[in-house]
Order: C-alpha cells, then sequence, then structure tokens
C-alpha cells in the first residue's frame, strides 16, 4: 500500500510538473504571437498613413474634403483597432495574473489559453482585412479623383503648379511694384541729403569777371618810359604778348587788357621785370617776355602740382599736371576752370563715400573732367573730345575716360562715378554766382577773331586787342610779300564779316617784320 501511495504520489506530482511546463511553453509561444501581431499591426498603420499622406499630397485641390474625409475615416477605424488591441492586451495581462494565483486551475488556463489563440487570429485576419481593404480603398479614390477631374496624376500635378505659379507671379509683381515704389522714394530723399551734404563740405566764391591786370609804377616817369620814342616800346611790348596796355591819367598805375589770362600774365610778368630793372628798350622787352614765358611754364607746372595735392591724387603723367595747371588761367562763363575743376573732385569725391564708391577714382574723374578746355583753343574739336583723347594719350583709367566723355551727355556713362562727375559738375556750375553769361560770350568774340585770323596760310601769330575792336597779325615775311600782306587783310576782314556777328567795327591789322640779325665774334 505504501508503494503504491508513492506511486501514485510521484504520477500525481509528475503530471503537475507537466502541466505547470505546458502552461508556460504555450505562455511563451504566445506572447511571441503577441508580438509578431503587434509589429503586423504597427506596420499596417505606418504603411496606410503613408499611403495616406501621398495620397493627399498628389489629390486635386477641389476633391481635398472627400480625401481627407476618406482618410479621417481609415484613421478612426485604425485607432479603433488599435484601441481594441490595447484593451486586450490589458485583459492578456489581467489573465497572465489569475494564470500565477490559480496554478491549480489548469483547465480553466488552458481553456482561457486557446480562447485568446482564437480570439488573436480572429483580429489577425480583421487587421489583414482591413489592411487590403485600405489599399483597395485608397485605389478606388484615385481612380474617383482622376474620374472627377477627368485628368491623370500627371496632369493633375501640372495644372496645380501652373496655376500657383500663375498666382504667385501676380502676388509677386504687386509686391515687386510696392517695392519698387519704396525705394524710389528713399533714394530721392537719400540723394537729396547726399548731394546737400557735398555742397555744404566744398565753399567756393562768387565768379568775378576780369580781363585786365593793374601794375603799380614807382612814379609817372616810368610811363613814358614804357611808350618809348615814338611808342616803339609799347608796340613791341604789345606784338610780342598781344596785350593792349592803358596808359591814361591814373597816377603810377599801367593797366593791361586782355582775353587770355596766360598771356597778360606774361605781360604783366615781363613788364615787371622791365620796371624793376629800369631798361626799357625793344631787346630788353624781348628778353623779358621770353624769360617770363619760361617761368610761367614753371609756374603752371607748380600749380597743377598743388592741385594735386590737395585733392590727394597720385600718379599723373607730368605733362598732364602741366595741362591742368593751365586751367588756372582758363575761365568758362567767368568761372575759373581749375577750381571749378577741384571743387567737382571734391563734390564727387564726398558723394563716393557716401555710397561705398573709389573716392581717388572720382577726386581723379572730377579734376579731369574739363581737362580739354586747357587746349580747346590750341586744338580743333570740342573740350570733351580733347578731355577724352588726353585721358586715353596718358593711359588714365578707363572709367576717368568715360567720366570725361559722359559729363555732358555726349556718351552714356558706364560707371557710377561717372554720373556722380556729372552730378557734381552740374552742381558747381549751377550754384548762385558760379558763372556769368556775358564774359563767356565776350571772350568768345575774341577767340573766334584769332581763330580766323591763324586759319589763313603765312600766319604766324594774332592778338584780339582793344576789347576785340582789333586783330593784330604777325606773318611770317619769308612767305608773304607787302601786296600779299594787304590782301591778307581783306581777306580776314571779309571772313569776320561773314562769320561773326559783333557790334561796331573791327580793325585788321597785319604786320609784316623782316630782321637781319649777326653777331660779331
Amino acid at each position: 500500500m505504501t508503494t503504491l501511495f508513492y506511486s501514485v504520489a510521484f504520477a500525481i506530482v509528475t503530471l503537475i510538473i507537466g502541466i505547470v511546463a505546458g502552461a508556460y511553453f504555450n505562455k511563451r509561444s504566445f506572447e511571441k504571437r503577441l508580438a509578431d501581431s503587434r509589429k503586423t499591426a504597427d506596420n499596417i498603420v505606418e504603411d496606410a498613413n503613408k499611403e495616406a499622406e501621398t495620397l493627399k499630397k498628389e489629390a486635386l485641390l477641389e476633391a481635398k474634403e472627400e480625401i481627407h474625409s476618406y482618410r479621417t475615416e481609415i484613421e478612426w477605424e485604425l485607432k479603433e483597432r488599435r484601441s481594441e488591441v490595447a484593451r486586450q492586451e490589458n485583459r492578456l495581462d489581467q489573465r497572465e495574473d489569475n494564470l500565477e494565483r490559480k496554478a491549480n486551475t489548469m483547465d480553466k488556463r488552458e481553456s482561457s489559453l486557446q480562447s485568446r489563440e482564437e480570439r488573436l487570429s480572429t483580429r489577425q485576419k480583421n487587421l489583414e482585412d482591413l489592411e487590403n481593404e485600405a489599399e483597395e480603398l485608397i485605389v478606388k479614390q484615385q481612380e474617383k479623383l482622376q474620374s472627377i477631374a477627368a485628368l491623370s496624376q500627371e496632369e493633375a500635378k501640372s495644372i496645380i503648379l501652373t496655376q500657383t505659379e500663375k498666382d504667385l507671379s501676380r502676388e509677386l509683381a504687386v509686391m515687386v511694384k510696392q517695392y519698387e515704389d519704396k525705394a524710389k522714394l528713399e533714394a530721392d530723399r537719400r540723394a537729396k541729403n547726399l548731394i546737400t551734404q557735398a555742397i555744404q563740405r566744398s565753399a567756393a566764391d562768387k565768379v568775378t569777371e576780369t580781363t585786365v591786370s593793374v601794375i603799380n609804377l614807382p612814379n609817372d616817369d616810368m610811363k613814358g618810359r614804357i611808350i618809348g620814342r615814338e611808342g616803339r616800346n609799347i608796340r613791341t611790348l604789345e606784338s610780342l604778348t598781344g596785350m593792349d596796355l592803358i596808359i591814361d591819367d591814373t597816377p603810377e598805375a599801367v593797366v593791361l587788357s586782355g582775353f587770355d589770362p596766360i598771356r597778360r600774365e606774361i605781360a604783366k610778368m615781363a613788364l615787371e621785370k622791365l620796371i624793376s630793372d629800369g631798361r626799357i628798350h625793344p631787346g630788353r622787352i624781348e628778353e623779358a617776355v621770353e624769360k617770363s614765358r619760361k617761368e610761367m611754364d614753371e609756374r603752371i607746372r607748380e600749380i597743377g602740382e598743388e592741385a594735386i595735392f590737395d585733392l590727394g591724387i597720385h600718379s599723373i603723367h607730368p605733362d598732364l599736371i602741366k595741362i591742368v595747371g593751365r586751367l588756372y588761367f582758363r575761365t568758362s562763363y567767368g568761372q575759373n576752370v581749375l577750381n571749378h575743376s577741384i571743387e567737382v573732385a571734391k563734390v564727387a569725391g564726398v558723394m563716393a563715400a557716401e555710397l561705398g564708391e573709389d573716392i581717388q577714382l572720382a577726386k581723379r574723374a572730377g579734376l579731369l573732367h574739363d581737362i580739354g578746355k586747357a587746349l580747346d583753343s590750341e586744338v580743333e574739336g570740342s573740350h570733351v573730345e580733347i578731355g577724352a583723347q588726353l585721358a586715353m594719350k596718358y593711359q588714365e583709367n578707363e572709367t576717368v575716360i568715360n567720366a570725361i566723355a559722359s559729363h555732358h551727355g555726349d556718351v552714356e556713362a558706364s560707371s557710377i562715378i561717372a554720373v556722380l562727375v556729372e552730378a557734381a559738375d552740374s552742381i558747381s556750375a549751377a550754384r548762385p554766382g558760379a558763372r556769368s553769361e556775358s564774359l563767356e560770350n565776350y571772350l568768345q568774340r575774341l577767340e573766334n577773331l584769332e581763330r580766323i585770323s591763324n586759319g589763313f596760310e603765312g600766319v604766324k601769330e594774332s592778338y584780339a586787342i582793344q576789347a576785340g575792336r582789333e586783330v593784330r597779325i604777325i606773318v611770317r615775311p619769308d612767305q608773304l610779300d607787302d601786296s600779299m600782306a594787304a590782301k591778307l587783310a581783306r581777306s580776314v576782314r571779309q571772313q569776320i564779316e561773314e562769320d561773326m556777328d559783333y557790334p561796331g567795327h573791327i580793325k585788321v591789322t597785319v604786320i609784316r617784320e623782316t630782321r637781319a640779325v649777326e653777331y660779331a665774334k
């Protein structure tokens, strides 16, 4: 009996152990299937979301609400399924707790496990069916959208892009117009402020019209020595310099009158030397005039160097520096051209600094913009053409050349600096008191007289004197004889009558002089 009892007990224990082990392995198998089910469900949900998102992006705008409705329905169903799976997981957890608490009720546990397996299988099948249904629904939606729009996906995409581009283009055009108007108003305001600041920083004097130089004499007896025997000294000085010497009742003073400032200054320097020396005769006059011309060349160079140093400009050709110095003795409508050029350079430099442009280049272009006026009485062409040719000759920067050529609008400005120089030139010339028309017209008439006279063959040089009432022409004696000199006077008179308008009369004097010079050694 005892042996039988132990045998039965052993069998019972073995049975219990087998039941527990079977339950454990069944639990592990269930958990694995549950994890696979979760993963499958998540993949289904993820795929459904991706398909729904792709469908939303590619759909037409007209069918947007319908797509959203279908997507919402699908998401709601998926949400319900996920909620159901979550609730089932909670129940499974409770069942697991019950298995632990009721290890002795193996039959119920087995029944419960089988029931769970059946439900999981059913739910897995339902999820698979739902995935297939979602795919079919997406396909049907695409087909329905294409049938509604009568377009393929590519055609619909193209229409949407085209319409969007049109809408954006219209809005962009409106925005661009608004910003352009705003930029123009701001540019006008800033330009006025910039020009005002530039003008305020450049002070200039009012123009004074000067065509005479007064030389003080140590005593009135010097007037007779200047005139010389039968007026030979004064005639020699007037012939060599082209100036009028006015010796009137003014005590201890002689007036030099002439439109060319360089010639007037040379005559003044020569006369001052003669007065200081005291020896006044034709030979000494020639020496003084020649020496004064050389000193004048040096003075012109120094004036050019001083102007360039004042503006801080470097590396200008020496010949161009001398031409800049000549501008000091040139006027335009009564305005000193060198002072005007320096003023333009400073104004252009200030504006260039405000705009972030090259200040040195702007000053250089401003200083040289009227360089042609230094030679316009000697070279054919306008001062713009002459200036541009000089700049090219001395290898100036292309921007400087363009600024010279475009500052009167003859050619198109190709840089901001050229526009600044043109604006600065207008500012300098247009300010009150800058220029005077009367002096310019007077000087133009005198220049035309000399130009007409110099245009004839055999003429060495000519001078307009007596405020334009007389022109003296010095001819080459080896090319013209006395009869041809008389003919030249008539020809010049006729040319003046045809080409010029002038008040009163103009006297034409032709001077032919033959000299024989020998040196005793």
